[in-house]
């Protein structure tokens, strides 16, 4: 399962403990590549899904990273990637704000605090499986 290491480090980003980074994203994007391959539900999903390939920009802060997941893989890397599926832009109190299920995604794009370019039906698909993994991870640390 996901390593309690990992575990642990995303409480403590959860709980507000200790200085917060734009790179801590890539902690839920370790957690889901593990999790695509040791849950079941997770991994049948990842293993359905066209690869997309998805770039993030922290636009206040200048920090990029990118996410491709699909047929059965999942990889992820800081700075920017060529040609993906669909961009996502927000500043990092959005992007925050997401990550703590404060601000609702949805919310933020229609309110143009989050931008989308590219294929829409993309970044839903990328949320629906981030969304199943905070379910995941809710159930891991036994809330």
């Amino acid at each position: 399962m996901v390593s309690d290491d990992l575990l642990q480090k995303l409480k403590a980003l959860r709980d507000g403990e200790g200085e917060r980074s734009p790179s801590d994203a890539l902690l839920l994007c370790e957690a889901l590549k593990q999790l695509a391959t040791e849950n079941d539900d997770i991994k049948e999903e990842v293993e359905d899904m066209d690869t997309i390939l998805v770039q993030f920009d922290w636009t206040d802060v200048g920090y990029k990273y990118w996410v491709k997941v699909g047929e059965g893989e999942v990889d992820y890397g800081e700075g920017e990637v060529d040609d993906p599926s669909v961009t996502m832009k927000a500043t990092s109190t959005t992007w925050a704000g997401m990550g703590a299920g404060e601000i609702d995604s949805t919310s933020a794009y229609m309110s143009g605090d989050l931008q989308i370019d590219g294929n829409l039906q993309d970044a839903i698909a990328y949320g629906e499986i981030n969304g199943l993994v905070g379910e995941v991870l809710k159930e891991l640390r036994g809330e």
